[in-house]
This record gives structure tokens, C-alpha cells and sequence, in this order.
């Protein structure tokens, strides 16, 4: 076999890729799994969409490559929406660029900015797609732990000084994924501060726009004075509209920040099926109507693990935002030996926070993505494997979790 690069060497193991093959042997064997792991609800998309992707199937132009361009009413209702749901007017043509999923621009962007000795800062724990990104840039990563000390939030100014200086690009997410953080306006002033005053390009990972609860409406990084000219902002039909499959996604970016993306994109796609990008239209045509009515199953569901976690002696905090909760683990109690043992013993599947890093370690993440009864009926198993668990601890101590 050809020797692989060291690039892809250096790739740690993805932490979902073992997880699929594991459900479906559990469930032939006959195993009542509950799958809790991935941001992927069990809801439907607005059936505007799916009307119009079944309308587009029947129109022989949208089955032509879209290229870099795409579907030009896609475009023009990003710049809409964005305009409606954030006050900030964007060129359709100009500071738009149409994604196969957020995943793929979140990596690719990272191409455009980042090359050998420069510095890319990455949340730890955190979505893979921006160590990905930076280790196929050559570059360097930055992992700042993701802590409750900072209420988990990527303090800047933490960073040693040196390597603030080779530092290119930062990536931040909030609404958070996996921790469900939220970032609070003043800190967002800090960061786009920095990133002016160190020419940083600040990715911002705003998948969970639409999901904040209890009054709480996360904002655009573009809502802050001067992040126009050092931020571009990535959002995603997968959780707000249900559409994860659908692979659709936008980022949106001062002119020559976006056609650095595009152009990368230009080199590796042909664009998206223009069809799902017409169902694109159509769902974002529902924002107003739909979103409202599904936050709110969300938010029952939240409500309930949050209860029924509770009750099994996990220590849980109710989220502002986004579809997870992020659990601590007693000391000493290892988050990939509590989801595995979670999974093989009692079917059902979580996220380990050491999957999405080092950082993660002493927390497992559980998506309120199942109805309220079997989120409780997971939690029951989970407190089973949580208890026998500390009874073993009790008995045959385990060394402390890092960073604990």
C-alpha cells in the first residue's frame, strides 16, 4: 500500500466513526437502543422544503452542475434573512457563499487563511471539521480548554504571547457545541477587539442561531461594531430546519473573505444539487412560521432530560441554547468508559466528551433529540451505569480525569 501523508497521520479518530456500526450491530441484535449521540433530531423538515425538492426533481436546469454560483434565489434569500433576522444587509453575489453543509466550509476556510507556521485557535472540546481544516492547512492548532472556570468561553487574552502572535485564525461556536454555552455580548466585543488589533480572522460557527430558550436570541457576530472586517459567520439549515441530510449551508463574509472561500470551494465541488437549494428557499421562506413551533418541542424536550437527568443523580444545568446537555461525571469516572459501558450494557448511545477532545474529558453530551419518555427512559439506564460505576470506584479507585 502507498504511504500516507503525514498530514493525515497526524488526524486523530473521528469521534463518531466507530458509533453507527456499533448502533446497528446493537440493534440486530435485538438490543432497545436509544440513540442520544448526534445533533440530528427524529423531527421533520418544513414540508415547504420537501415540496419544493420534489417539485425541483421534475425541472431538467436544476439538474445541471450549479457551480460556485449555485442557485441564485438561494443566495438572495440568505441576504433576506440575514438582513430580517439580524438587521445586517449582505450582497447576495458578493458576500454569500452557498456550502455542502457548514462541515466542509468550516474545514475549507482554514485553506484560504492559515499555511506552515501560522497558528489556527481551536475550542477544545469542540466540532472536529476546525482541527480538520487546520491540519490539512499545515498549520499549527491551538487548543484552548473549553472549562467551566471560564464558563466556556476561549479567553484570548489566556494565550500565550507568542503564539498569539503567529496566530491566523480563531474559531468559536456560540451557541456551543457540545458544551451548550452562550457568549456574552462584551466577550464577543473582546474577541472582534483582538482580531482587529492582531489582523486574526475570526470563524464563527453559528449553526444554533435559532435555537436559544427562555427569551434568550443569539445575535450574528455581525452585530458587533467591526466584526465585518475580520469575521465571516457560517449558519446551517441542519438544525434549524431539521435538514441535516440535506447537506445546505451559507457562510457569509465581507467580499474578499468570502471569495477566498469560494475560490478554495472552486478547486474541490461543483456546488450543491441546485434542487435542495430551491428546497433551501422555501424553508427559509417558512422561518417565521416554523421555527417557533419547533424550538418549542425542543424546549419540552430540554426540559425533561434536564428532570430526568437530574433525577438519576447527574449534576445538570439547563442550557440557554442549542439541542444538548453537556453532563459532568463524579471524579475519577472516564467519559469514554462511561459511554461505552453506557452503550454495550444498556443501548444507549452518548457522545464521550474526550471524543470532541482532551478538553472534554469529565463530561459526556446527550441530544434532547427523542421524545420525553424515552430521553427519560435513557437517563434511568444511564443512572444505573452511573451508580454501578461509582460503586466500582468506591471499591477499586481510578486515577482523577484531566483537568477535573
Amino acid at each position: 500500500m502507498p504511504r500516507l501523508s503525514a498530514r493525515l497521520t497526524a488526524f486523530p479518530a473521528y469521534p463518531l466513526a466507530h458509533i453507527p456500526a456499533r448502533k446497528q450491530a446493537l440493534l440486530a441484535a435485538g438490543v432497545d437502543v436509544i440513540d442520544l449521540g448526534a445533533g440530528d433530531a427524529d423531527l421533520p423538515p418544513p414540508r415547504a422544503a420537501v415540496e419544493a425538492l420534489q417539485a425541483a426533481a421534475e425541472v431538467p436546469a436544476l439538474q445541471r452542475y450549479g457551480f460556485g454560483l449555485g442557485y441564485v434565489p438561494f443566495r438572495d434569500a440568505v441576504s433576506a434573512w440575514m438582513q430580517t433576522r439580524f438587521g445586517f444587509p449582505v450582497d447576495p453575489l458578493k458576500e454569500v457563499v452557498p456550502l455542502l453543509g457548514s462541515k466542509e466550509g468550516l474545514a475549507h476556510i482554514a485553506t484560504a487563511f492559515l499555511g506552515p507556521g501560522d497558528v489556527a485557535v481551536i475550542p477544545d472540546p469542540a466540532y472536529q471539521a476546525y482541527l480538520g481544516g487546520t491540519l490539512m492547512s499545515d498549520a499549527t492548532p491551538y487548543v484552548y480548554p473549553l472549562r467551566p472556570r471560564t464558563n466556556f468561553l476561549v479567553e484570548l487574552d489566556e494565550i500565550p504571547a507568542d503564539v498569539l502572535a503567529r496566530t491566523r485564525v480563531v474559531y468559536l461556536n456560540y451557541p456551543n457545541n457540545p458544551t451548550a454555552a452562550i457568549a456574552p455580548r462584551d466577550y464577543l466585543e473582546r474577541v472582534v477587539r483582538t482580531c482587529h488589533e492582531r489582523d486574526i480572522l475570526l470563524v464563527y460557527d453559528n449553526a444554533y442561531s435559532e435555537m436559544g430558550f427562555d427569551g434568550y436570541v443569539p445575535p450574528s457576530i455581525f452585530e458587533i461594531d467591526g466584526a465585518r472586517e475580520v469575521a465571516i459567520e457560517f449558519h446551517s439549515m441542519s438544525k434549524t430546519y431539521n435538514m441535516t441530510g440535506w447537506r445546505c449551508a451559507w457562510a457569509v463574509a465581507r467580499p474578499e473573505i468570502a471569495g477566498a472561500l469560494a475560490k478554495v470551494k472552486s478547486f474541490t465541488d461543483t456546488g450543491q444539487y441546485m434542487g435542495i437549494q430551491k428546497a433551501a428557499v422555501a424553508a427559509i421562506g417558512s422561518w417565521a412560521d416554523f421555527v417557533p413551533g419547533n424550538l418549542a418541542v425542543f424546549a419540552a424536550r430540554r426540559d425533561a432530560a434536564v428532570a430526568a437527568f437530574r433525577a438519576e443523580g447527574f449534576a445538570v444545568e439547563s442550557p440557554r441554547a442549542t439541542m444538548y446537555l453537556w453532563i459532568p461525571l463524579p471524579e475519577g469516572i472516564a467519559s469514554a468508559a462511561f459511554c461505552d459501558r453506557l452503550r454495550e450494557e444498556e443501548g444507549v448511545i452518548a457522545m464521550p466528551g474526550s471524543g470532541f477532545g482532551a478538553g472534554g474529558e469529565g463530561f459526556f453530551r446527550i441530544s434532547f433529540i427523542q421524545t420525553p419518555a424515552r430521553i427519560a427512559e435513557a437517563a434511568a439506564r444511564a443512572g444505573r451505569v452511573l451508580h454501578a460505576m461509582h460503586a466500582g470506584h468506591e471499591s477499586a479507585p481510578m486515577p482523577a480525569t484531566a483537568g477535573r
